[in-house]
């Protein structure tokens, strides 16, 4: 059923991998003990969305909206505008679309840098089924003007998103799911938003990643070198907009087949982004979008859902290979 991960103190094993949402919450709460200026703004979710610890610190410093997201957004961007540094943390399926206007008008046209955190994003509500599944927000953001669009896949990604989110003077969206999420590498330790992380280089296979799904795609590619000698690359691309399209041309220039991995729907995300770029630059590399399906979500934890689609080590093994011999 997938790799079980046990949870800890960080501070006590720093290897020891946490949801990248206790990571968000954890570095905001640094930067909140000498910057006044940040503000975290919910809406009834101060739980979910680890923020009782940066409540109980800094009360003056936290505001609850209620469930009313699109008020959320709009308190959000009204504080931006007097130059606070704002956080509005929401579910990503509720966030990104009863709020889509606000997001749209208030924030991105309006340039106010809200940096909008999407918490249990992709399918981690399982069981909740398809009404509090986020599959829709990377189609749905990528096209609206002047907002940076992040779905980081590990604790180091998500330190140094939320650092640099807390300087930036534009607009950004973040997304988090609830799985603790291991380092994918301790060498590639440059981060920076619109540029992927290449976590390891091979020749014969390109796989691209962002979020949740590049810790699985990282296991695939070694699967399919120790039992095949396929040797990947490994992408996280973890900034769906604005795309690193000189990373990605540079990979497909290998001319070896390209696969991405996304918790999105398979249209409107990351492997569309990816494909309609190659189309257009002239590149020609074998290449699959793997994702959610146009269908009524399955029901269950996000380890039976990834499993049932194939965005586990063994699917995606499976399907990088039918893509190599294709």
């Amino acid at each position: 059923m997938g790799e079980v991960i046990t949870v800890v103190d960080k501070k006590a094993q720093p290897n020891v991998a946490q949801a990248n949402l206790d990571i968000f919450s954890s570095t905001l709460q640094e930067l909140a003990s000498t910057d006044r200026q940040i503000l975290a703004v919910t809406s009834d979710s101060r739980g979910s969305g680890k923020l009782v610890p940066f409540g109980q610190k800094y009360p003056a410093q936290l505001i609850e909206i209620g469930i009313a997201e699109q008020n959320l957004v709009g308190v959000a961007a009204g504080l931006a505008s007097t130059g606070k540094k704002v956080f509005a943390v929401s579910p990503a399926c509720f966030l990104t679309a009863r709020s889509f206007e606000q997001i749209k008008t208030d924030v991105a046209y309006s340039n106010n840098p809200v940096k909008l955190i999407g918490i249990s994003a992709g399918v981690s509500y399982g069981a909740l089924g398809s009404t509090h599944h986020s599959l829709h927000d990377f189609a749905a953001l990528r096209a609206v003007h002047n907002l940076i669009v992040v779905a980081p896949a590990d604790n180091f990604e998500t330190e140094q998103a939320i650092r640099l989110a807390a300087q930036a003077e534009h607009p950004i969206y973040i997304r988090f799911g609830k799985k603790a999420m291991p380092l994918l590498s301790e060498e590639n330790q440059e981060f920076d938003f619109g540029k992927g992380r290449v976590i390891c280089e091979g020749d014969d296979l390109v796989l691209i990643g962002t979020g949740e799904t590049v810790y699985p795609a990282l296991q695939a590619a070694r699967q399919l070198e120790a039992t095949q000698g396929i040797r990947s690359t490994v992408i996280s691309m973890h900034t769906i907009k604005p795309l690193d399209y000189d990373l990605l041309a540079n990979v497909a220039a290998k001319g070896c087949p390209i696969l991405t991995v996304e918790e999105h729907s398979v249209f409107g995300g990351l492997g569309e982004a990816c494909a309609s770029f190659l189309m257009m630059n002239g590149f020609r590399n074998r290449f699959k979008i793997m994702g959610i399906p146009d269908e009524y979500t399955v029901t269950g934890s996000q380890v039976e859902i990834f499993n049932h689609y194939g965005l586990s080590e063994d699917g995606i093994a499976k399907e990088a290979v039918t893509l190599i011999n294709r």
